[in-house]
């Protein structure tokens, strides 16, 4: 069957090649039992690619069901898709069988699978790759032999990244995609269906039916159509009915037409990227940690510097105090330790020469624990034992620290 009859037969209006090469693809997948997916903004017309598919198919005498997976309540959607025993829940005073039941050798048509339930598409996914599924209620595995044509409206790819949907599913449904256009994208069509749509509603209400002059014609090509088909469907029947004069001037279209926001095409600075924020403990430790480990690297390359040359000495140790200073006000209190930057454990005995004779250099500990209780403990003196402000200090809640207490055996 050549396109131009599937057109005629399913009543679609258009010759635009991307439509085209849709209905092309549904007539070719629809002798086989492939899942397919149907990609398409809301009101483009999915469904009626869903009907091709299963006309065309071996399964056109069995039953063929459209369900639309975003009117079903999320706590019922199991039990109208796969049936439930009595009892199995409230409400549950009888068994029902569930749609993969009752169309069992037919078409089932998902439409809005992207709003589908994460656990719902564990179970679709199992009948898809078994045919297997369980009644809500039950534990008796039933068999069925039902092809699925599913639809969204969304990037179901995007969804699997963001967590809200399952990407085995998604891989599983899009064996065989198809795009279907947006009517903005097919504009040599939108005289046509508007002309089609004014005839029918012509012949409906008896009125005599309305002619758009020139103007009129470019201004409803150029309209976005966010609404697609079923938008274009409304406004005409809106004008035919509404509309006194029959030749419809392009200010009379604007009356119809809901008003569009202006879309700024200048270009625009990005908005600055939020600031990281820790969620755990854990992420300031760490974020603590590494800056310490980079500060003590620095004071490292000073020393080794000074030794090369000794006049550099008390330009490193002013810059030393301004950076303890700077990023560490609670330890500039301290006493400084002898040497420029280094602890006792880290100072060299230096020859007459400025030979190095000896140099001992003691780890410090990397452990998580210590320095989380270190902190905390800080956070308390600090606070003068006041969990509340101490908790708000080292940015974990109040629960989290008594918490922490407990696991550290640290006393108040």
């Amino acid at each position: 069957m050549d396109i131009q009859a599937i057109k005629n037969r399913f009543g679609i209006i258009g010759s635009s090649p991307a439509l085209n090469y849709a209905l092309q693809v549904a007539v070719q997948v629809a002798n086989t039992d492939l899942t397919v997916l149907i990609n398409g903004e809301s009101g483009v017309g999915k469904e009626v690619f869903s009907q091709i598919i299963h006309a065309l198919s071996a399964r056109k005498h069995n039953p063929f069901i459209a369900v639309n997976c975003g009117a079903i309540p999320e706590g019922t959607i199991d039990s109208e898709l796969f049936g439930h025993e009595k009892g199995s829940f409230t409400g549950a005073v009888d068994s029902r069988k569930g749609y993969f039941e009752t169309v069992n050798g037919g078409t089932i048509f998902l439409d809005e699978i992207g709003e589908m339930p994460m656990g719902t598409q564990a179970r679709l996914l199992r009948v898809l790759e078994t045919g297997e599924y369980i009644r809500v209620g039950s534990s008796k595995v039933q068999k069925t032999d039902v092809r699925v044509v599913a639809a969204t409206n969304r990037d179901l790819l995007e969804r699997t990244q963001q967590g809200k949907f399952r990407e085995d599913l998604y891989y599983r449904l899009n064996t065989v995609p198809i795009r279907v256009p947006a009517l903005r994208d097919r504009k040599e069509d939108i005289p046509l269906l508007f002309r089609k749509f004014s005839v029918d509603f012509s012949e409906k209400y008896k009125t005599p039916s309305i002619q758009l002059d020139e103007e009129a014609r470019n201004i409803l090509v150029n309209y976005p159509w966010r609404g697609n088909i079923r938008e274009l469907k409304n406004i005409a029947e809106q004008i035919s009915v509404l509309s006194s004069d029959k030749l419809v001037t392009a200010n009379d279209l604007k009356r119809f037409l809901p008003d569009q926001p202006e879309v700024n095409r200048l270009p625009m600075l990005a908005a600055p990227q939020p600031t990281s924020d820790f969620s755990s403990e854990r992420d300031i430790l760490y974020k603590l940690f590494f800056d310490m480990k980079k500060d003590v690297t620095e004071v490292k390359k000073m020393f080794f510097d000074i030794l090369q040359n000794p006049n550099m000495a008390h330009a490193a140790e002013f810059h030393a105090d301004n950076h303890v200073m700077h990023n560490y006000p609670g330890v500039a209190e301290m006493n400084t330790p002898p040497g420029p930057g280094l602890g006792p454990a880290q100072q060299p005995i230096i020859l007459a020469d400025n030979k190095i004779d000896h140099h001992e250099e003691v780890e410090e500990t990397l452990s998580i624990a210590d320095k989380e209780k270190e902190l905390i403990v800080k956070a308390l003196k600090k606070h003068k034992g006041k969990r509340k402000d101490a908790a708000l200090d080292l940015g974990i809640s109040e629960r989290t620290l008594y918490r922490k207490l407990k696991e550290y055996n640290i006393a108040e």
